[in-house]
């Protein structure tokens, strides 16, 4: 399993993209932490923002079709997307991660 974060500046844009890599089974959940405060360099200068952080959850199989959906979604010119292997996923969730989107029991 992997898992992968991104930033937006608004709840509307997190729920967008987040309801959108479910449905199309490119992550098995998504989550929204915010806002946030966020600090960085953009063009020569020291910027700070409000935002929303997603953290996607997802399988090796999923990344390419993923990261696509967000950079497509996404309204950043330069979006955060950083992705790094979970060492270690409980079998369960596992197992419950693979299940097709459409035979979930949600």
């Amino acid at each position: 399993m992997l898992i992968a974060w991104t930033t937006v500046s608004s709840r509307t844009e997190a729920d967008l993209i987040a309801q959108a890599a479910v449905k199309q089974g490119h992550a098995a959940c998504v989550q929204i932490d915010g806002p946030i405060t966020s600090i960085y360099r953009w063009e020569e200068r020291v910027e700070t923002a409000e935002e929303y952080r997603l953290t996607f959850k997802f399988l090796p199989e999923q990344a390419t079709a993923l990261e696509q959906l967000v950079h497509t979604l996404h309204s950043y010119e330069t979006p955060e997307w950083i992705v790094v292997p979970a060492n270690h996923v409980s079998e369960k969730y596992l197992s419950w991660a693979r299940t097709p989107p459409n035979s979930s029991p949600f």
